[in-house]
Formats: structure tokens, C-alpha cells, sequence
């Protein structure tokens, strides 16, 4: 059972490796929606699709003021590799170790599996989640929810 964070909650901020030497603050996005989408792991053909879906509305999202962000408990490597292979433009952060401890924050951790949740959510300029989703494991959720939710967003500012 998901304990994830509802909308409302401010975001938990975190800083994880994109890659060996670099790291993503979720606070060096402020004044932009984000897109955090948490995923079981790279190479899984549902999360390698879900993805491929994120990355095509990658113009999409930024027309919404929008940047996309993927998390899960694989390394930075096993990151760099799965990014190249399927030309990503996304960052991949890796919530390796203390394993999971992000996850954990936006209470999307599954303890048994030692993996995160297929979970989204959609956190406005100010760090406040607006939206968040949890689809089943082997179901790819799209877009449809982040796009209505990045468009209630757009509607209330205007």
C-alpha cells in the first residue's frame, strides 16, 4: 500500500548524482513545474516505456514551464548507459545509496522489493506537489495525468 504524498504537501528537496561527479537539487528548479517521475528500474521494458513517452513530450512539458525528472535506486552508471542507449534527455538521479532514502521521503519506497514505485508526481514552481499518481507496477501510466495537471496549473496562474 502506497503512503505517497498527496497534493498540497511541499516537496521533500533532495540532491542525488545524475552522474559520478554532478548532482540535481530539486531546489535548483524553483520558479519551474517539475515533472518527478519515480520508476522501478532501468532496462525494465515498462519503465524503458514510460520514459520513451516523457521523452518525446519533452517540448510538450517545457511549453507548460516544465522540467522532467527521473528517479530510481539504480547507480549513476547503470543511469549513464540506459540514457545513452534510448538518447534520453532527462536527468536520471540515482537514489542508490543510502538505497532508496528518496523514495522513502515521498513515501513511494517498496521495502520488501529494495525498489521505488512507478509514482509521479507534478510539484509547482514553489515546491508544492500539485498532483502525484501511483500506477500499478507493470502498467504504464502516460501522460494524460501530467498533462491535466500541468494544464490546472497553467489555468490558475493565468
Amino acid at each position: 500500500m502506497s503512503t505517497a504524498l498527496k497534493p498540497g504537501t511541499k516537496a521533500p528537496d533532495f540532491s542525488l548524482p545524475s552522474t559520478p561527479d554532478q548532482q540535481v537539487s530539486l531546489s535548483e528548479f524553483k520558479g519551474r513545474n517539475i515533472i518527478l517521475v519515480f520508476y522501478p528500474s532501468d532496462w525494465s521494458p515498462v519503465c524503458g516505456d514510460q520514459l520513451a513517452v516523457y521523452n518525446e513530450l519533452a517540448e510538450v512539458f517545457e511549453s507548460y514551464n516544465a522540467s522532467l525528472i527521473g528517479i530510481s535506486v539504480d547507480g549513476v552508471w547503470c543511469h549513464n548507459a540506459f540514457c545513452h542507449d534510448r538518447k534520453y534527455h532527462m536527468p536520471l538521479l540515482a537514489d542508490f545509496e543510502p538505497k532508496g532514502a528518496i523514495a522513502k521521503a515521498y513515501g513511494v519506497y517498496r521495502e520488501k522489493e529494495g525498489l521505488s514505485e512507478r509514482a509521479i508526481f507534478v510539484i509547482d514552481g514553489e515546491g508544492m506537489i500539485r498532483w502525484s499518481y501511483v500506477s500499478p507496477m507493470e502498467i504504464n501510466p502516460g501522460a494524460d495525468g501530467i498533462l491535466k495537471a500541468l494544464e490546472s496549473l497553467t489555468s490558475k496562474a493565468a
